[in-house]
């Protein structure tokens, strides 16, 4: 048996931005137009009036202040209010291949590897652009890795999901390192019409390199346990798929095929079901709530992170130990966890503890503790 470590990690960041206040004003301007349209029905008492969203109500119900996106023009357009991106051929790269490529380049070169060094290649995200072939496949083709490539999808949960499946492999022996992408464009099943929740996502790819302990070259984290959890519930969906043109009005713009969740409810279910496991998994380890230097999680909710950052350490966090990236990236789904390990790792001394935690639909959740060392 080998010690699997992460030795790199990457994030590609587009380069478009939306901000609250462009959110608010394009999504005003749909509610202005769409109620001005059915003004009788609403007189009648058939149908409500949509609301205004605001700036105000965005930050208090996420801590969320911009995100970055693929395309911004489609979502700003109260007639479109969806990414709209080029139609790619089949002979070029797929814009979520190509997203990872990015991200992955960036976490080889802070490794010290190549791509010929990488025996896997997973691509664990939330949504997947195409069912095949596999987008790790094209992946691994356009990065010129050896080996074998899969997509996988646990929702949110997919990147720790992804590292315990490679490091598990690292560990038996099957590969000597993996690479774990996850390309989210959320922006394209974020339902930006619906003032619950037009706020909530933005794009990004990370990627995390994942190799024997033995072979590395600098310094790294050490993988000491992973474990993942699933719960089935419908308070988080998506029913878009490929059976859908098979079904009566599958086709039409039906609300079920975006986004949908109860927020009361995953708040309600799944901030204990996630404390739990965290709790669970170091008691496992030994590891104190007082041995934890930093919690690296989802990064869905401020309100969120904030309860487990507190149910976890038995205290209000201080700052950087629990670090959020999401006033700046959104909520971006498997991603989240690993941008905020990327951008606030670095500052850890050998011997160090942390844990990365995803959370989300399913109910799934998967954390990973790790050490520094090097």
């Amino acid at each position: 048996m080998y010690t699997p470590a992460i030795t790199g990690t990457g994030v590609f960041t587009p380069s478009l931005i939306i901000t609250n206040a462009e959110l608010v004003e394009a999504f005003n301007a749909y509610a202005d137009r769409t109620n001005a349209k059915n003004a009788e029905a609403i007189e009648a008492g058939e149908m409500d009036a949509l609301a205004h969203s605001s700036e105000e109500f965005i930050l208090k119900a996420s801590g969320i202040n911009q995100r970055y996106v693929m395309d911004k023009t489609g979502v700003l357009d109260p007639d479109i209010m969806y990414p709209q991106l080029r139609q790619r051929s089949d002979d070029e790269p797929s814009i979520m291949a190509e997203m990872a490529l990015d991200a992955a380049h960036k976490a080889l070169k802070q490794a010290g590897r190549t791509a010929a060094d990488v025996d896997l290649v997973i691509c664990a995200a939330s949504n997947l652009e195409r069912a095949y072939p596999a987008v790790a496949i094209e992946i691994q083709q356009l990065l010129g890795c050896p080996g074998f490539a899969f997509d996988m999808n646990v929702a949110c949960s997919s990147a720790t999901f992804g590292i315990q499946a490679a490091a598990d492999m690292v560990r038996s022996g099957s590969v000597r390192s993996a690479l774990v992408v996850n390309p989210e464009i959320c922006s394209g099943h974020l339902e930006w019409r619906d003032r619950d929740c037009h706020f909530i996502f933005g794009d990004v790819a990370t990627a995390t390199l994942i190799e024997r302990k033995e072979d590395v070259r600098g310094a790294h984290f050490e993988i000491l346990s992973t474990r993942c959890a699933t719960l089935f519930s419908n308070n988080i969906r998506n029913n878009n798929g490929y059976l859908r043109r098979s079904r009566p009005d599958g086709v039409k713009d039906r609300r079920d095929m975006q986004f949908m969740q109860n927020g009361r409810k995953v708040f309600k279910e799944v901030l204990p079901m996630v404390s739990k496991h965290i709790a669970g998994h170091m008691a496992d380890n030994d590891i104190a709530n007082t041995d934890l230097k930093r919690l690296w999680l989802h990064q869905a909710n401020k309100a969120m992170n904030d309860f487990i950052g507190k149910k976890v350490l038995g205290r209000t966090p201080e700052p950087g130990e629990q670090p959020n990236i999401l006033q700046d990236y959104a909520n971006t789904s498997s991603a989240g966890s690993i941008i905020a390990f990327s951008q606030h790792s670095g500052d850890l001394s050998v011997g160090d503890l942390g844990l990365i935690c995803s959370f989300g639909a399913g109910y799934s959740v998967g954390s990973v503790i790790l050490r520094r060392e090097g």
